[in-house]
């Protein structure tokens, strides 16, 4: 998989010029949605290196990162006359770069394109390791492909557009990194005050968060080993995340990926010897600031079979990633139908 340039903007205006110099391309298109093209893209559209280029804006949920908004990607590319030597610029949050990168990789056997996250949890996720793709058949990420952005261009100026349950929904992939990296880290993300937001400490928790991600990828680009650590929270996660949209309440990844650290962890205590205290620690933060799933007991069946639909999976063996310690990873750990239920107990019930 080729390797991508993340930047670490101190200069937004600065290196996104950069960054699209330093492409060859015919024509260039920028991808947006309807929220980001109203906050964020007058912060970039005067640059120069923008003029003359081609806009295309889908929805601004999770809702539309669909095979339909695919095709509408597809077709205005094709419309507007794009080459196998043309340029996409993913000006967006998790959504729309993984979207927009799937598109790209796949029109006309692929093409360039350069990611401009815009929320917290694209700069620290989404946006960074190769992962595109869409929702396919009620199921997050079915359809997608591994293949970097040219650039990435992570700047805390969008942060401050954002609200505070985004700001949220990102922080918990930051504290996953934080569980899988080491104590000092994740300590110092429990610390940190979500209610009175420092941008600049934000930005450098960012830049270390990113860094443990990165740090991951490269040793395992597409996920047959250590990549797999990444996923801490998911598998559970991910089957909250799907049920809340089959039921038309969609909830943000990030908090469906909180609350799956809270399943997580808590199997990670019993099969694999988590601390107790680190694990009531981290699900009190998580309480305090994500509140709690709604969730009955006879949605568990349902739960355990999106689970079997997990990536992960091999077979019909429902792997976990799950941990020791913290910064202890135990990738490919199995539990029971039985486990499972345990552990969703313990979200409803705490």
């Amino acid at each position: 998989m080729n390797k991508q340039e993340v930047i670490i903007s101190q200069n937004l205006l600065v290196d996104i010029e950069g960054a699209i110099k330093r492409q060859s391309y015919d024509r260039l298109f920028v991808l947006t949605d309807t929220t980001t093209v109203r906050l964020c893209w007058p912060l970039v559209s005067t640059l120069p290196c923008f003029e003359g280029a081609q806009m295309i804006t889908i929805g601004d949920t999770d809702d539309n990162k669909t095979l339909d908004s695919l095709t509408h990607v597809w077709a205005a590319l094709q419309q507007g006359g794009a080459t196998r030597h043309s340029l996409l610029v993913n000006l967006g949050g998790g959504m729309v770069t993984d979207l927009g990168g799937f598109a790209a990789s796949t029109f006309k056997r692929g093409i360039t394109y350069i990611n401009i996250p815009t929320t917290l949890l694209s700069q620290v996720d989404a946006s960074v390791g190769g992962k595109t793709g869409i929702n396919f058949g009620g199921l997050k990420n079915e359809i997608g492909v591994f293949n970097c952005a040219a650039s990435v261009i992570l700047s805390s100026e969008f942060l401050r557009s954002l609200d505070h349950r985004n700001i949220l929904s990102g922080f918990a992939e930051m504290l996953k990194h934080g569980l899988i990296s080491d104590t000092e880290t994740w300590a110092e993300l429990l610390r940190f005050d979500l209610d009175e937001l420092d941008y600049a400490q934000l930005g450098t928790l960012v830049a270390k968060s990113v860094a443990v991600k990165e740090h991951i990828v490269e040793e395992d680009p597409t996920e047959k080993g250590l990549r797999k650590a990444l996923n801490l929270g998911h598998t559970a996660g991910h089957a909250l995340e799907s049920l809340a949209m089959e039921q038309e309440h969609t909830v943000l990844h990030g908090y469906a990926v909180a609350w799956g650290l809270i399943c997580e962890l808590y199997l990670s205590t019993v099969k694999c010897g988590f601390p107790k205290d680190k694990l009531r620690q981290t699900v009190q933060f998580i309480r305090q600031n994500y509140g709690d799933f709604a969730l009955d007991c006879k949605q568990y069946e349902r739960l355990y079979e999106f689970m079997t639909h997990d990536k992960k999976n091999e077979g019909d063996i429902i792997n976990f990633t799950l941990l020791g310690g913290i910064g202890d990873i135990r990738i490919n750990q199995q539990a029971s139908k039985d486990d499972i239920f345990e552990m969703l107990d313990f979200l409803r019930e705490g």
